[in-house]
């Protein structure tokens, strides 16, 4: 087993030595950064260097010859692995921040430096990409009968990290011989030391049981409850999915989530399992579990949509479990939004006013809202409310339909367009053809009127008189499909100040 010296020492990139030997001579010679022209081997067939100025043969001076300068080992680091990048003018910024360090420019090798902070991201880039090849190289077995390795990978790089990387299967692999093949060459384990070769062909996709396996495995542990494609490709890039062999599954399975999978949490095979006592099935689905009704601390941890980013919280319904109505408005406001509370600012104000004309109690209903995160803009110093999209409304519908099912209410009141595409889970509606109406929905009535806002941007008189009738007619129509039990009128209740 070659020590971790040897390692280090083995992975480092010819061309890199190359650049070391002559960047040393042309330091001892003081030729300047612009006086080079560095080329690839892979731009021309003159080796590393090409069309320069001066090459390293061609300095004749004593100092040149016998170059030798003291570099900070962490600068050398930098530089290494700065030089795996597959950037065209690498050789030329290395040569250039040695130049400035040696001549007292330390923060040449710093980020806050145009030159350094070049450096640092190229350094970051292959960090990442050592990474990734650690992360989604898939061995195939060949089995022991054939010649060669027993495992094979191919993986196509972004920039020259296999030597780097290398080690790291020296350890995960144990005694057993594997070939990993890249456009940019190949590294081979005979179970106790690496060699690296030129650039391979990807190899024949033999025939694995091990990586059938896997499949079933995968395909069994992918949890649709937790799918996010976006995350999914930015911590598992695009360009990686051809060669892997999970892959061609994540599609299907993606699309299953979006369209209703991820209710149950977990593939189907464990939805059900036996409990305890004369063989009783216990169903543990998540999309068959018993609701949880949510609260300040469980939408505080939401993620399914962006809005969590600029609202102070989240803003649950509130009201009693047994009530009979259950009025659902758009989303939370400014002072909702600050005082956790639905219905709290302006247009709670208004509610309020056309429930005590209706004679209906705001403690004997449930309220709450569509959406539950405040969405604003800003215009001056204000914040103003800005109309959720059908993405958060659906994002946020896992709320509402818990709270929907932990209580028993016989009646919706739809508080504008928007809670109604939330209640019956439609896109398009005419809220203008269906006020006032009562909707049949999955055994319930749903009652759609205007959403006390529309109320308050009304600017004559006569239409907010008119609109707020609206809502009270509506108000009084649930109560009558509800039962007498909310119908008995009651004092406005007193708000708590803000």
């Amino acid at each position: 087993m070659l020590s971790s010296t040897t390692l280090r020492h083995a992975c480092t990139p010819t061309y890199f030595a190359a650049w070391r030997d002559a960047a040393r001579q042309f330091l001892a010679a003081s030729v300047a950064p612009h006086d080079i022209d560095w080329l690839d081997a892979r731009d021309a067939g003159q080796g590393l260097f090409g069309g320069s100025a001066q090459t390293p043969e061609t300095l004749s001076s004593p100092a040149a010859r016998a170059g030798h300068m003291v570099v900070s080992p962490a600068l050398l680091e930098l530089l290494r692995l700065a030089s795996c990048h597959d950037a065209h003018d690498r050789w030329a910024l290395l040569y250039r921040v040695l130049w400035r360090w040696t001549h007292g420019e330390r923060e040449a090798a710093l980020a806050a430096d145009a030159d350094g902070a070049r450096l640092h991201q190229m350094v970051k880039a292959v960090r990442r990409e050592i990474h990734h090849l650690h992360a989604y190289v898939r061995f195939r077995e060949r089995g022991e009968a054939l010649d060669g390795p027993r495992f094979v990978a191919w993986f196509e790089p972004a920039h020259d990290v296999l030597q780097d990387a290398a080690p790291h299967f020296l350890h995960r692999m144990g005694k057993l011989s594997w070939l990993i093949a890249t456009p940019r060459g190949s590294v081979a384990c005979d179970g106790d030391a690496l060699h690296f070769g030129p650039a391979m062909p990807r190899p024949a996709d033999d025939e694995d049981a091990g990586e059938k396996l896997w499949l079933t495995y995968y395909r069994n542990t992918f949890n649709p409850a937790r799918v996010n494609v976006e995350v999914m490709r930015g911590h598992m890039p695009v360009r990686f999915w051809k060669n892997l062999p999970e892959a061609p599954l994540i599609p299907a399975m993606s699309v299953a989530a979006q369209t209703g999978a991820r209710r149950a949490g977990q593939s189907r095979d464990v939805e059900e399992k036996v409990g305890s006592g004369a063989g009783r099935r216990v169903n543990i689905s998540a999309g068959r579990a018993q609701p949880v009704r949510p609260d300040a601390h469980l939408l505080d941890a939401c993620r399914r949509c962006d809005l969590w980013r600029t609202a102070t919280r989240g803003v649950p319904g509130t009201g009693p479990d047994n009530a009979r109505i259950l009025i659902v408005g758009e989303q939370p406001g400014d002072q909702e939004d600050l005082q956790g509370q639905p219905f709290v600012g302006p247009a709670g104000e208004v509610l309020d006013h056309a429930m005590q004309l209706a004679g209906l109690s705001r403690e004997a209903v449930f309220l709450t809202n569509a959406v539950k995160h405040f969405k604003w803009e800003l215009r001056g110093k204000r914040r103003l409310h800005k109309t959720p999209g059908q993405r958060e409304i659906m994002a946020c519908h896992h709320w509402l339909e818990q709270e929907l099912a932990t209580h028993p209410a016989k009646v919706i009141v739809a508080l504008g367009a928007t809670a109604l595409k939330a209640v019956l889970q439609i896109r398009e509606v005419a809220l203008g053809e269906v006020l006032g109406q009562a909707l049949e929905h999955a055994g319930r009535h749903v009652v759609p009127t205007y959403h006390p806002s529309y109320v308050l941007r009304l600017r004559e008189a006569s239409e907010k008189t008119a609109a707020g009738e609206r809502i009270v007619a509506a108000l009084r129509l649930a109560m009558e499909l509800a039962g007498p039990a909310v119908a008995a009128p009651v004092a406005r209740r007193e708000r708590p100040s803000s």
